[in-house]
């Protein structure tokens, strides 16, 4: 009979605990939250296009498929199934994909082959001509450059006012530790499932839609949304 009480009171006493521990931890989560980078400012607008697809006012991964959009299929593919799929409920969220003029054909084939068992109706493709597409990368932070096809397998953030999300210190703890110099990440690699798994997906477009959502609840404080001051580079200088 004893035992049977005490087994009652540890049972009540696990359903008072967990509420408690389950509000702590959101708590602390909350104090140790800061918002991605923004590591570039005033991204070009979208020019002009059939379907009216702009960045302003939407949470963007911005892709270039180029001239051949099916040579990006491993690269669609893994943004689909580790990106799209898991923020297409986002409100206001979209992936653009930037092909020149003349690449709706193919972009066609690889948007049917992607989208075979669901709608994608928040991936677009968006054809514009060639000095666009270099218009807009130009406008970008990046430590590399388009292919001859004006395609790239990195894909990038842009926030709702057009300004480039990323990390201002992408170093692992371990090299944090060693003093290793800093470096950022401006892009994401959607051949590198890592990354774009790992970084993009479950740490980075999360963190931005927290930031969102927090701003729409009126509990984000504009004057700390970096959480590193943009500084120029000794070579910049």
């Amino acid at each position: 009979m004893r035992a049977k009480q005490i087994k009652k009171y540890v049972i009540l006493g696990v359903l008072f605990l967990l509420p408690v521990m389950f509000v702590l931890v959101l708590s602390l989560s909350k104090d140790h939250y800061n918002p991605l980078d923004i590591i570039n400012e005033n991204v070009v607008e979208l020019p002009q296009n059939e379907h009216n697809i702009m960045l302003q006012d939407h949470i963007t991964v911005l892709a270039f498929f180029g001239n051949k959009p099916i040579d990006m299929a491993i690269a669609a593919s893994n943004l689909k199934e580790l990106v799209y799929d898991k923020f297409k409920g986002f409100k206001k969220f979209q992936i653009v994909a930037l092909i020149p003029n003349g690449a709706e054909a193919e972009a066609e084939i690889l948007f049917k082959e992607i989208a075979r068992y669901e709608d994608l109706r928040f991936w677009h493709f968006v054809s514009v001509d060639e000095t666009a597409i270099k218009n807009t990368f130009n406008s970008l932070k990046a430590n590399f450059s388009l292919s001859d096809n004006l395609a790239s397998d990195n894909v990038f953030i842009i926030d709702t006012e057009r300004n480039q999300r990323g990390r201002t210190d992408d170093r692992s703890d371990n090299e944090k530790g060693s003093n290793k110099p800093v470096y950022e990440l401006n892009a994401y690699n959607c051949i590198q499932v890592a990354v774009i798994k790992n970084k993009m997906s479950s740490e980075d477009l999360r963190v931005l839609f927290t930031e969102y959502r927090q701003k729409r609840k009126g509990n984000f404080d504009s004057e700390t949304r970096r959480a590193n001051e943009l500084k120029p580079s000794s070579n910049e200088q």
